[in-house]
This record gives C-alpha cells, structure tokens and sequence, in this order.
C-alpha cells in the first residue's frame, strides 16, 4: 500500500477539518475567485478549501489520495447541494486522467506538501495550470513556534526515524526549496511569491479534548502515540501536546480552543 494513503486514510481527519473550516473559507476568500474559474484543488480532504471555492462560484475539482475524505467530501457537497464540485481520489505526484492545461487556479493548502517526490508534485501543479494561470499552496514552517509545526516536531521526537530517502515534507514551508522545485518544473524564479500568513483551528471544546481528537484522528499523531505507547512515553507525549495547546490557545476560555498558527503562502504564476 502507498504509504501516504495509508497514512491518511489511517484516522479521520474529518474531525480536524471541522476545527479548520473558518479559516478555510477566510482564505478562500482572498484568492480572488469568480463564477466559472476551472479550479483543482489538490489534497482537498473532505472540502475545507474546495467546498468554499465551489460557493463562490468556481467549478471545482478535489483531488485526495485519501479515499474516506473523498467520500466524506462528496456527501458534504451533497449535503449542501452543489453541482459545480466533484471529488476524486488521486496522488498530487501523478494526476493521471488529468489534461495539461487544463486548470486557471490549482490550490493545494496543507495538502500536496505531504506527498513524497515533491518535484514530481511541482511538475503536475505546472503541468495541469493554464498559461495565465495560478498556483497557491499553504505549507506548514519547519520550526516554527505556532501549533502545527510544533506538533509534528513534538511527535517526531516519539516516531523512529524515518527510512532512508525521505524527504521531510516541512521542506515546502522553505522558500529556497520551493524555489528550486517550480524551477525545476520550468517556472521562473521572478513568477514565484511568498507571504506569511495565519490559519486558526476553532473548536468548542477545551485544548486537553483538542488533544485527544489528533491523538484519535490525526495520523502523523497517532503514529507517534503508537510509538511513545510501545516505548512507555505515551504520558509523556501527550503532557507535551496538551502545554503546547493550552499555552497557544488564544480563545480567553478554558472550555473552547482557539489556536493560529503560521504557514508560508507560496503563489506561483504560469506564463
């Protein structure tokens, strides 16, 4: 099995992506969207970007190498009755049954960052965008002091190391290597943009629950209690994420969660 999907499939990451939709749709919001764009969006999970696209208009397509939020992602638009919006499985570092050219705005927030090969990834991103076109990602900062960096820092120091020629996908979160990938995929250096910017998780439960919920959905986090639980650490694991989540939790109450945290905003223009 790719290990990627197993990975994503292996929780529920439903139960995080609820905490995420606010933010989802703010930042939405900003990419200037109207009616009839030709949107993909990649790493989609069940919608938390692609659901707020397709409501603005676009006609949108999610793609998810995780086949549970495909299928989450297609009863939430069946739900909310959309017909300009369609899910399927398929892996950011082949889009195959996907035409070149064929996209005005690909969007992967949090998404494609996890795939393995990232110039591989790079390359479809070019591939499938129009000339004129745009690529937005979202990535996560290695290093950086805010929730989700310190997460999977935190957990990798419970996880055994990874096999040989893994590339850490925190790299996405620096610009040089970004860079270096959509060079790699024929863009150039000046078509390439970076911005700072923030995406708050929203919950109304307290941080020790928050905790419990990546503990039981999120699968980088529940590979890492598997780990501390068979080495004796799991307390010590979860102490850690819980001061982490109660120090960053900036909802001025004890009973909800609010927490932002930083990622690096990569736009890329295709000419």
């Amino acid at each position: 099995m790719n290990p990627n999907k197993e990975l994503w499939e292996k929780g529920d990451f439903t139960k995080i992506a609820a905490s995420m939709r606010e933010s989802g749709a703010a930042l939405v919001a900003r990419l200037g969207i109207s009616k009839g764009l030709q949107v993909l969006d990649l790493g989609c999970g069940d919608g938390t970007t692609a659901i707020p696209e397709a409501r603005l208009g676009a006609e949108v397509q999610g793609v998810d190498i995780a086949r549970n939020l495909v299928e989450a992602g297609q009863a939430r638009v069946k739900a909310a009755g959309l017909t300009n919006i369609s899910f399927r499985e398929g892996d950011a570092t082949n889009l195959e049954g996907l035409k070149d050219q064929s996209f005005d705005l690909v969007v992967s927030i949090f998404g494609a960052m996890f795939a393995p090969k990232p110039f591989d990834v790079a390359k479809e991103m070019v591939r499938v965008t129009r000339p004129g076109g745009r690529i937005i990602m979202g990535n996560w900062i290695p290093g950086d002091p805010t929730l989700v960096a310190q997460i999977l820092k935190i957990s990798a120091a419970y996880t055994p190391p990874p096999p040989e020629g893994f590339v850490s996908p925190m790299l996405w979160g620096v610009e040089s290597n970004v860079i270096e990938r959509f060079t790699g995929a024929g863009v150039a250096k000046e078509d390439i943009s970076f911005q700072k910017d923030s995406f708050t998780f929203t919950t109304p439960c307290p941080p020790a629950e928050f905790v419990h919920q990546f503990r039981k959905y999120y699968g980088p986090t529940m590979n890492a209690f598997e780990a501390a639980e068979k080495n004796g650490r799991a307390a010590d694991l979860q102490r850690e994420l819980e001061e982490l989540f109660s120090r960053q939790n900036q909802s001025g109450s004890k009973t909800t969660t609010s927490i932002p945290a930083t990622f690096l905003r990569v736009t890329v223009h295709r000419n």
